[in-house]
Protein backbone atom coordinates (compact mmCIF):
# COMPACT_ATOMS: atom_id res chain seq x y z
CA UNK A 1 0.00 0.00 0.00
CA UNK A 2 1.22 3.51 -0.75
CA UNK A 3 2.56 5.52 2.17
CA UNK A 4 0.15 8.29 3.15
CA UNK A 5 1.51 11.65 1.94
CA UNK A 6 2.96 13.91 4.60
CA UNK A 7 4.09 17.05 2.78
CA UNK A 8 1.31 18.53 0.66
CA UNK A 9 1.49 21.48 -1.67
CA UNK A 10 -1.90 23.20 -2.01
CA UNK A 11 -2.08 25.47 -5.06
CA UNK A 12 -5.05 27.83 -5.14
CA UNK A 13 -6.51 29.85 -7.98
CA UNK A 14 -7.83 33.05 -6.34
CA UNK A 15 -10.10 33.66 -9.34
CA UNK A 16 -11.62 30.16 -9.27
CA UNK A 17 -15.18 30.22 -10.59
CA UNK A 18 -14.82 33.99 -11.08
CA UNK A 19 -14.18 34.60 -7.39
CA UNK A 20 -17.20 32.78 -6.00
CA UNK A 21 -15.06 30.22 -4.14
CA UNK A 22 -12.24 32.37 -2.82
CA UNK A 23 -12.56 30.95 0.69
CA UNK A 24 -12.17 27.33 -0.42
CA UNK A 25 -8.37 27.31 -0.73
CA UNK A 26 -7.60 28.44 2.83
CA UNK A 27 -10.28 26.08 4.13
CA UNK A 28 -8.63 23.16 2.33
CA UNK A 29 -5.21 24.03 3.73
CA UNK A 30 -6.59 24.40 7.25
CA UNK A 31 -8.45 21.08 7.08
CA UNK A 32 -5.42 19.18 5.80
CA UNK A 33 -3.26 20.70 8.53
CA UNK A 34 -5.79 19.53 11.13
CA UNK A 35 -5.51 16.06 9.63
CA UNK A 36 -1.80 16.11 10.45
CA UNK A 37 -0.26 16.90 7.07
CA UNK A 38 2.53 19.40 6.57
CA UNK A 39 0.85 21.90 4.25
CA UNK A 40 2.35 24.64 2.08
CA UNK A 41 -0.28 26.81 0.40
CA UNK A 42 0.46 28.85 -2.73
CA UNK A 43 -1.92 31.61 -3.76
CA UNK A 44 -0.30 34.08 -6.13
CA UNK A 45 -1.54 37.24 -7.85
CA UNK A 46 -1.76 35.68 -11.31
CA UNK A 47 -1.73 32.28 -12.95
CA UNK A 48 1.76 32.48 -14.46
CA UNK A 49 3.33 33.48 -11.15
CA UNK A 50 1.45 30.64 -9.47
CA UNK A 51 2.81 28.20 -12.05
CA UNK A 52 6.42 29.29 -11.50
CA UNK A 53 6.17 29.18 -7.71
CA UNK A 54 4.45 25.79 -7.80
CA UNK A 55 7.17 24.35 -10.03
CA UNK A 56 9.81 25.55 -7.55
CA UNK A 57 7.90 24.12 -4.61
CA UNK A 58 7.49 20.70 -6.25
CA UNK A 59 11.19 20.66 -7.14
CA UNK A 60 11.99 21.21 -3.45
CA UNK A 61 9.97 18.09 -2.61
CA UNK A 62 6.35 17.19 -2.02
CA UNK A 63 4.51 13.96 -1.28
CA UNK A 64 1.39 15.20 -3.00
CA UNK A 65 -0.01 18.20 -4.86
CA UNK A 66 -3.57 19.45 -4.34
CA UNK A 67 -5.06 22.03 -6.70
CA UNK A 68 -8.10 24.11 -5.80
CA UNK A 69 -10.04 25.55 -8.73
CA UNK A 70 -11.35 24.47 -12.11
CA UNK A 71 -9.85 22.84 -15.16
CA UNK A 72 -7.17 25.51 -15.50
CA UNK A 73 -5.84 24.53 -12.09
CA UNK A 74 -6.24 20.84 -12.91
CA UNK A 75 -4.12 21.45 -16.02
CA UNK A 76 -1.49 23.17 -13.90
CA UNK A 77 -1.46 20.22 -11.51
CA UNK A 78 -1.18 17.67 -14.31
CA UNK A 79 1.77 19.54 -15.78
CA UNK A 80 3.44 19.66 -12.37
CA UNK A 81 3.31 15.93 -11.63
CA UNK A 82 2.60 13.88 -14.78
CA UNK A 83 5.41 11.44 -15.42
CA UNK A 84 6.48 11.52 -11.77
CA UNK A 85 5.52 9.51 -8.69
CA UNK A 86 3.87 12.54 -7.02
CA UNK A 87 0.07 12.15 -6.87
CA UNK A 88 -2.44 14.89 -7.69
CA UNK A 89 -5.55 15.79 -5.71
CA UNK A 90 -8.33 18.09 -6.91
CA UNK A 91 -10.85 20.19 -5.02
CA UNK A 92 -13.20 21.32 -7.77
CA UNK A 93 -14.07 24.98 -7.29
CA UNK A 94 -14.16 26.30 -10.85
CA UNK A 95 -16.59 26.66 -13.72
CA UNK A 96 -15.93 23.59 -15.87
CA UNK A 97 -14.46 20.97 -13.51
CA UNK A 98 -14.36 18.36 -16.29
CA UNK A 99 -11.32 16.48 -15.02
CA UNK A 100 -12.85 16.17 -11.55
CA UNK A 101 -16.08 15.01 -13.22
CA UNK A 102 -14.21 12.33 -15.13
CA UNK A 103 -12.58 11.11 -11.92
CA UNK A 104 -15.95 10.85 -10.17
CA UNK A 105 -15.16 13.63 -7.68
CA UNK A 106 -17.71 16.12 -6.30
CA UNK A 107 -18.02 19.05 -8.71
CA UNK A 108 -20.73 21.34 -7.30
CA UNK A 109 -19.89 21.11 -3.62
CA UNK A 110 -16.40 22.20 -2.54
CA UNK A 111 -17.05 21.08 1.05
CA UNK A 112 -17.87 17.58 -0.14
CA UNK A 113 -14.80 17.66 -2.38
CA UNK A 114 -12.59 18.44 0.63
CA UNK A 115 -14.11 15.58 2.62
CA UNK A 116 -13.55 13.19 -0.30
CA UNK A 117 -9.94 14.36 -0.59
CA UNK A 118 -9.26 13.69 3.08
CA UNK A 119 -10.45 10.09 2.61
CA UNK A 120 -8.48 9.59 -0.62
CA UNK A 121 -5.27 10.89 0.90
CA UNK A 122 -5.30 7.88 3.25
CA UNK A 123 -5.82 5.41 0.40
CA UNK A 124 -3.47 4.24 -2.37
CA UNK A 125 -3.28 6.67 -5.28
CA UNK A 126 -4.97 5.67 -8.54
CA UNK A 127 -2.93 5.46 -11.76
CA UNK A 128 -4.44 6.82 -14.99
CA UNK A 129 -3.29 7.77 -18.47
CA UNK A 130 -2.28 11.24 -19.59
CA UNK A 131 -1.37 12.71 -22.94
CA UNK A 132 1.26 15.01 -24.36
CA UNK A 133 0.48 17.59 -27.03
CA UNK A 134 3.42 19.11 -28.90
CA UNK A 135 3.18 22.43 -30.71
CA UNK A 136 6.47 23.49 -32.23
CA UNK A 137 9.10 22.49 -29.69
CA UNK A 138 6.81 22.82 -26.65
CA UNK A 139 5.29 19.79 -24.93
CA UNK A 140 2.22 20.17 -22.71
CA UNK A 141 0.64 17.43 -20.62
CA UNK A 142 -3.12 17.01 -20.65
CA UNK A 143 -5.54 14.67 -18.92
CA UNK A 144 -8.77 15.61 -20.69
CA UNK A 145 -9.31 16.68 -24.27
CA UNK A 146 -7.37 18.40 -27.05
CA UNK A 147 -9.76 20.48 -29.19
CA UNK A 148 -9.10 21.78 -32.69
CA UNK A 149 -12.47 22.66 -34.19
CA UNK A 150 -15.72 24.34 -33.25
CA UNK A 151 -15.17 23.76 -29.53
CA UNK A 152 -11.71 25.37 -29.73
CA UNK A 153 -13.07 28.33 -31.70
CA UNK A 154 -15.71 28.85 -29.00
CA UNK A 155 -13.01 28.76 -26.32
CA UNK A 156 -10.95 31.29 -28.26
CA UNK A 157 -13.90 33.68 -28.55
CA UNK A 158 -14.89 33.27 -24.89
CA UNK A 159 -11.36 34.10 -23.78
CA UNK A 160 -11.52 37.38 -25.72
CA UNK A 161 -14.83 38.38 -24.12
CA UNK A 162 -14.93 40.38 -20.91
CA UNK A 163 -18.69 40.08 -20.37
CA UNK A 164 -20.73 38.35 -19.16
CA UNK A 165 -18.86 36.76 -16.26
CA UNK A 166 -19.30 33.10 -15.40
CA UNK A 167 -20.45 30.12 -17.47
CA UNK A 168 -22.93 32.21 -19.48
CA UNK A 169 -19.95 33.71 -21.31
CA UNK A 170 -19.29 30.34 -22.96
CA UNK A 171 -22.96 29.89 -23.84
CA UNK A 172 -22.94 33.26 -25.56
CA UNK A 173 -19.71 32.39 -27.37
CA UNK A 174 -21.33 29.19 -28.67
CA UNK A 175 -24.33 31.10 -29.99
CA UNK A 176 -22.14 33.69 -31.72
CA UNK A 177 -19.90 31.09 -33.38
CA UNK A 178 -22.85 28.98 -34.51
CA UNK A 179 -24.04 31.91 -36.61
CA UNK A 180 -20.97 31.90 -38.87
CA UNK A 181 -19.02 28.68 -38.34
CA UNK A 182 -18.09 26.60 -41.39
CA UNK A 183 -16.13 23.35 -41.81
CA UNK A 184 -12.33 23.51 -41.79
CA UNK A 185 -9.86 21.58 -43.93
CA UNK A 186 -7.84 19.05 -41.93
CA UNK A 187 -4.97 16.68 -42.48
CA UNK A 188 -5.08 14.04 -39.77
CA UNK A 189 -2.41 11.40 -39.24
CA UNK A 190 -3.81 8.72 -36.95
CA UNK A 191 -1.32 6.06 -35.89
CA UNK A 192 0.62 6.69 -39.08
CA UNK A 193 -2.38 6.72 -41.45
CA UNK A 194 -2.85 10.07 -43.21
CA UNK A 195 -6.29 11.36 -44.17
CA UNK A 196 -7.39 14.68 -45.67
CA UNK A 197 -10.91 15.84 -44.91
CA UNK A 198 -13.22 18.66 -44.01
CA UNK A 199 -14.78 18.63 -40.57
CA UNK A 200 -16.75 20.78 -38.16
CA UNK A 201 -14.89 19.52 -35.14
CA UNK A 202 -11.89 17.36 -34.29
CA UNK A 203 -11.08 16.44 -30.70
CA UNK A 204 -8.63 13.96 -29.23
CA UNK A 205 -9.83 12.76 -25.85
CA UNK A 206 -8.45 10.97 -22.82
CA UNK A 207 -11.40 12.05 -20.65
CA UNK A 208 -15.08 12.05 -21.59
CA UNK A 209 -16.06 15.73 -21.37
CA UNK A 210 -14.99 19.33 -21.83
CA UNK A 211 -16.54 22.79 -21.53
CA UNK A 212 -18.33 22.10 -18.27
CA UNK A 213 -19.96 18.78 -19.06
CA UNK A 214 -20.09 18.50 -22.85
CA UNK A 215 -19.76 14.70 -23.15
CA UNK A 216 -17.85 14.68 -26.42
CA UNK A 217 -16.65 11.09 -25.93
CA UNK A 218 -18.96 9.54 -23.32
CA UNK A 219 -17.21 6.16 -23.58
CA UNK A 220 -13.67 7.53 -22.98
CA UNK A 221 -11.62 5.50 -20.49
CA UNK A 222 -8.86 7.12 -18.45
CA UNK A 223 -7.04 3.81 -18.05
CA UNK A 224 -7.24 2.04 -21.43
CA UNK A 225 -3.91 3.28 -22.81
CA UNK A 226 -5.66 4.86 -25.79
CA UNK A 227 -6.92 8.21 -27.03
CA UNK A 228 -10.36 8.65 -28.60
CA UNK A 229 -10.55 10.74 -31.76
CA UNK A 230 -13.91 12.49 -32.20
CA UNK A 231 -14.74 13.90 -35.64
CA UNK A 232 -17.88 15.71 -36.75
CA UNK A 233 -18.04 15.65 -40.55
CA UNK A 234 -19.42 18.64 -42.52
CA UNK A 235 -23.01 19.57 -41.78
CA UNK A 236 -25.27 22.42 -42.78
CA UNK A 237 -25.47 25.13 -40.15
CA UNK A 238 -29.06 24.15 -39.33
CA UNK A 239 -28.11 20.49 -38.90
CA UNK A 240 -25.11 21.40 -36.75
CA UNK A 241 -27.30 23.59 -34.54
CA UNK A 242 -29.57 20.57 -34.02
CA UNK A 243 -26.73 18.15 -33.29
CA UNK A 244 -24.48 20.23 -31.08
CA UNK A 245 -26.83 20.50 -28.04
CA UNK A 246 -27.02 16.70 -27.96
CA UNK A 247 -23.31 16.62 -27.12
CA UNK A 248 -24.04 17.85 -23.58
CA UNK A 249 -26.00 14.65 -22.88
CA UNK A 250 -23.72 12.39 -24.93
CA UNK A 251 -26.62 11.65 -27.29
CA UNK A 252 -24.71 12.41 -30.50
CA UNK A 253 -22.77 9.16 -30.78
CA UNK A 254 -25.12 7.53 -33.32
CA UNK A 255 -25.43 10.55 -35.62
CA UNK A 256 -24.26 9.69 -39.17
CA UNK A 257 -21.94 12.73 -39.28
CA UNK A 258 -20.13 11.64 -36.11
CA UNK A 259 -17.06 9.38 -36.21
CA UNK A 260 -15.03 7.89 -33.36
CA UNK A 261 -11.61 6.27 -33.66
CA UNK A 262 -9.05 5.09 -31.13
CA UNK A 263 -5.36 5.90 -31.43
CA UNK A 264 -2.09 6.14 -29.60
CA UNK A 265 -0.74 9.07 -31.61
CA UNK A 266 -2.48 11.75 -33.68
CA UNK A 267 -1.19 14.71 -35.67
CA UNK A 268 -3.57 17.52 -36.59
CA UNK A 269 -2.88 19.99 -39.38
CA UNK A 270 -5.43 22.70 -40.15
CA UNK A 271 -5.81 26.37 -41.02
CA UNK A 272 -7.90 28.99 -39.27
CA UNK A 273 -8.19 27.15 -35.95
CA UNK A 274 -6.32 27.13 -32.65
CA UNK A 275 -5.74 24.02 -30.54
CA UNK A 276 -6.69 23.89 -26.86
CA UNK A 277 -5.81 21.23 -24.29
CA UNK A 278 -7.92 20.96 -21.14
CA UNK A 279 -9.23 24.45 -21.89
CA UNK A 280 -5.74 25.97 -22.10
CA UNK A 281 -4.51 27.57 -25.33
CA UNK A 282 -1.83 25.51 -27.11
CA UNK A 283 -1.59 27.41 -30.40
CA UNK A 284 -2.09 26.96 -34.12
CA UNK A 285 -1.65 23.50 -35.69
CA UNK A 286 0.20 21.45 -36.59
CA UNK A 287 0.08 19.71 -33.22
CA UNK A 288 1.06 16.14 -32.41
CA UNK A 289 -0.66 14.27 -29.61
CA UNK A 290 0.28 10.99 -27.96
CA UNK A 291 -0.94 8.99 -25.00
CA UNK A 292 1.35 8.04 -22.12
CA UNK A 293 -0.29 5.10 -20.33
CA UNK A 294 -0.14 5.24 -16.53
CA UNK A 295 1.62 8.61 -16.51
CA UNK A 296 -0.47 10.22 -13.78
CA UNK A 297 -1.23 9.30 -10.17
CA UNK A 298 -4.34 10.84 -8.62
CA UNK A 299 -6.13 10.91 -5.28
CA UNK A 300 -9.45 9.72 -6.71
Amino acid sequence: MDRAPERLLVAVNPAASFGRNRAVGPAVAERLAREGFEVAMLREANFELLRREAERAVARGADGVVVVGGDGMASLGVNLVAGTAVPLGIVAAGTGNDFARGLGLPIDDPAAAVERLVVQLRAPARTIDAGIVRQGSVDTWFAGVVSAGFDAVVNERANRMTRPRGPSRYTLAILRELATFRPRNYVLTIDGVRREQRAMLVSVANNSSLGGGMRVVPHADLTDGLLDVFIVHPLSRAAFVRVFPRVFAGEHVDHPAVEFLTAREVTIEADDVVAYADGERIGAPPVSIRVVPGALRVFA
